[in-house]
């Protein structure tokens, strides 16, 4: 038996896709264990959304382990995580740079680290999770790290507005979340 026939072989037994199987073709099996999740809020009248594939802790050390230090990572899992809107969004780093975001649609990446987590935003989009091009950056900030009581099972991503105006991304799993602010820009502007 040749190594590939062995390889497709084992992963039809463990109820997987072949090993030389498209992204999009991972995403087709009856109950993925990352789902494609779709989170859409409205900030100062600008629609945005974000697709992405949700994996789940299953009983894993997340940061640190599974998503290790120092390293690129996307958040999500299969397809590429993306963020779309119609207007450009100016992110708010920790150290008060920011990063704009034009109208149209980007991949979400991030560098986690022990002591500070970038949010990397990329021109690239469609690629399967692990393939990152960083000539493709748009920029990368800082996010801040927040504590939350009960560990979240899945990945998940929120917009939400802030009082005063603009609003945030969150990315929430496990015992944490990572968030940045942002402003809309008005296309006049």
């Amino acid at each position: 038996m040749t190594r590939a026939l062995a390889c497709v072989l084992t992963a039809a037994l463990l109820g997987q896709p072949a090993p030389d199987a498209a992204p999009q073709d991972r995403q087709r099996r009856p109950n993925p264990l990352s789902p494609r999740t779709t989170v859409t809020g409205t900030i100062d009248g600008q629609p945005i959304t974000i697709e992405y594939g949700a994996p789940s802790r299953r009983g894993r050390e997340i940061f640190g382990a599974l998503v290790p230090w120092d390293k690129v990572w996307m958040p999500g899992a299969d397809t590429s995580t993306s963020i779309t809107t119609t207007g450009m969004l100016v992110f708010e780093g920790l150290d008060g740079r920011t990063l704009e975001m034009p109208a149209g649609t980007h991949t979400i990446y991030t560098l986690p680290g022990a002591d500070r987590f970038l949010l990397i935003l990329n021109r690239e989009v469609g690629q399967f999770h692990t393939v990152y091009h960083p000539e493709q950056d748009l920029g990368r900030l800082e996010m801040r790290q927040v504590p939350i009581g009960e560990p979240v099972e899945r990945l998940t991503f929120a917009i939400e507005p802030r009082p005063a105006g603009g609003g945030e991304l969150k990315l929430i799993w496990d015992d944490r979340a990572y968030v940045v602010g942002f402003t809309v820009r008005a296309a006049a502007e």
